[in-house]
């Protein structure tokens, strides 16, 4: 979703796009928006062997923009950048500051440094770190310092709970995989109380583009990835100024957004953890809201006038409409409750003018599933005897 969304946003304001993936069978490598490339890695030695090759190959000359979506792409690229800032154009902070950044206990300590509002936390590395969970205020969050594969293949993204028991019997199991585990202090508001903004942030850490968001659902519900989120302009003075600030102490350029909870009981904003380097899942609600941002970006890259932003008349929620309705399930919620009146509904995959990736994932969906009941049959009629 995230790649597709800035796909389609750059075409708007007539950019070309190339979209890089390893598997040319994903969704949105189909989309009419850019022309697909296959690569063999998105992080790693191989991804700088691919970035190069392009790069005095099918790029010669053009010294494109290098928009990038993941965590580990950005790893990759921010400790190669003398090698790759020839043959792209892209912005990064400096190396230092993109590790601490994408580490949630790194983080932690830089925003207590400059005196950001964020919530008690404690990095959890070997078992004699388990006793610090007592000193914490339940409920609290459990998730990985940084993303890992083995963690993934393993563990949800995060986890909510209740007490400091089930806390230390969690993070024991998690230890055995990762040792690098935060636990932070629940912060109590349901979905619709995360916003977020995003930002693109000039050479010299000026807000070349800032646009404030909030969720709707999240899926799973709580401890997930954004599942439906509209604009959020009565914030939008606010949160740009608190994420403005940190980010230019930080000394943050390039592409970045933070992500930020009000608390319930104290009407407190609290921020989650940023998002450095790389554009954020839900990136194109900004461009669907009148703001632009990988435009924004694509021009402070080639050093022309940022564009325009122009805020529609009507806000537009974007959802991934099959977690948005599984999380609406969930909490016996209708499908499109909790959507402001008014707003216009856009779905993050399917659009009747480039319908190539809903098409792509639907077949693949189908597939599986047929697969999944071939299986049980098969199984079925093994453990039967050959029997039907």
């Amino acid at each position: 979703m995230n790649g597709l969304g800035v796909a389609r946003s750059l075409p708007r304001a007539k950019v070309p796009v190339w979209l890089l993936d390893t598997d040319m069978r994903r969704p949105e490598m189909h989309t009419r928006a850019a022309r697909p490339l296959p690569i063999s890695a998105l992080h790693g030695d191989d991804l700088v062997k691919e970035l190069v090759h392009l790069g005095v190959s099918r790029f010669t000359g053009l010294r494109p923009v290098l928009f990038l979506t993941q965590e580990a792409s950005v790893a990759t690229v921010s400790h190669h950048r003398k090698r790759l800032s020839s043959l792209y154009r892209f912005s990064l902070p400096p190396v230092d500051v993109v590790d601490a950044l994408q580490h949630k206990q790194r983080f932690q300590c830089m925003a207590e440094k400059l005196g950001s509002p964020v919530s008690p936390l404690r990095h959890i590395r070997t078992p004699a770190d388990l006793a610090g969970l007592e000193d914490l205020h339940y409920p609290v969050v459990i998730k990985p310092g940084r993303r890992c594969v083995q963690y993934d293949q393993q563990f949800r993204k995060a986890y909510r709970i209740a007490s400091a028991s089930e806390a230390t019997d969690l993070v024991q199991r998690m230890l055995a995989v990762m040792p690098d585990i935060v636990v932070q202090e629940w912060i109590e508001g349901p979905d619709s109380a995360i916003h977020f903004c995003l930002q693109y942030r000039g050479p010299h850490g000026e807000t070349v583009a800032s646009f404030s968001g909030r969720k709707i659902r999240s899926w799973p519900p709580q401890v997930g990835g954004t599942a439906s989120c509209t604009a959020a302009p009565e914030v939008h003075e606010e949160l740009s100024a608190l994420t403005t600030r940190f980010f230019r102490a930080a000394g943050v350029i390039g592409m970045a957004s933070m992500e930020y909870k009000r608390d319930q009981h104290t009407g407190a904003w609290r921020m989650i953890e940023p998002t450095i380097g790389r554009t954020d899942y839900q990136e194109e609600v900004a461009t669907l809201n009148g703001v632009n941002i990988a435009h924004a970006a694509w021009c402070s890259e080639l050093g022309l006038p940022a564009p325009t932003s122009s805020a529609n008349a009507h806000a537009s929620v974007w959802r991934v409409r099959s977690e948005d309705m599984q999380s609406a399930a969930r909490q016996g919620q209708r499908p499109g409750q909790g959507y402001p009146r008014g707003d216009r509904v856009v779905d993050a995959l399917y659009r009747w003018h480039d319908p190539q990736p809903f098409l792509v994932q639907s077949l693949t969906r189908a597939r599986r599933a047929l697969d999944t009941r071939m299986s049980r049959l098969v199984g079925g009629w093994q453990a039967n005897g050959g029997k039907s």
